[in-house]
């Protein structure tokens, strides 16, 4: 940690940043998730929810722009403030959360699907605590930035952070597993139970990447 602040003060240059800096359009993008689950579960396959499905788009295209800029824009090796396979594997698990969720609208969105309403209410709820998985890296980010540039020392509370993302990851799997057993048990056509398990993996995905982007923050500020 010493040595990365040495590098600041030599170079100027807070890379670590750029991370924070890409999370914005995911923190959006989760609202927006959210919004378009909403409005699916009560409304179905609307305008509302196509328009809602199309922003995720766009957010994807913006969250793949920065990311190109920091990499493209990173000092050598040497001058970074930690491994620079750490950072670039957090960037792409990072950019893989807006990945997933184009995926899941996508199979939500990819044809009327006429499924209980207990299902898709279930859905709702377990899209939030996906939804909140991504949320906990926000503080997580912002910890991990502070301990590396001396902000804070208690690196007992930056790994909690850390912890809660892990534990809210599981209560999501929890979710979804219970959700896959509720599809198979609903008596609707084949076609639609495949559409939705098609979306409860990516949604499934989206939590499983905020897991993984935790664990490279937690490597970043290993000893």
């Amino acid at each position: 940690m010493l040595l990365s602040r040495l590098l600041v003060k030599i170079t100027g240059r807070k890379c670590l940043e750029g991370l924070y800096e890409h999370y914005e359009p995911v923190a959006k993008g989760v609202v927006v998730v959210q919004a378009a689950m909403s409005e699916y579960s009560k409304t179905g396959f609307s305008l509302a929810f196509q328009t809602l499905s199309a922003q995720i788009d766009t957010l994807e295209g913006q969250a793949d722009k920065i990311k190109r800029r920091i990499r493209n824009h990173l000092p050598r090796a040497m001058f970074l403030e930690v491994d620079k396979t750490l950072f670039l594997n957090y960037t792409r698990s990072q950019d893989n959360i807006l990945d997933e969720a184009q995926h899941a609208l996508n199979w939500l969105g990819m044809r009327p699907m006429n499924l209980p309403c207990e299902l898709l209410l279930g859905a709702k709820a377990a899209t939030k605590e996906t939804c909140h998985s991504v949320e906990l890296l926000k503080p997580a980010i912002e910890a991990t930035i502070d301990l590396v540039y001396g902000k804070v020392d208690d690196r007992s509370a930056v790994k909690e952070t850390f912890h809660n993302i892990r534990l809210q990851h599981h209560k999501a799997s929890k979710a979804w597993r219970k959700l896959i057993r509720e599809a198979y048990d609903v008596e609707c056509d084949f076609r639609d139970v495949y559409q939705f398990l098609k979306f409860v993996e990516h949604m499934h995905a989206m939590s499983h990447n905020a897991e993984g982007s935790a664990d490279v923050l937690r490597a970043m500020i290993a000893r």
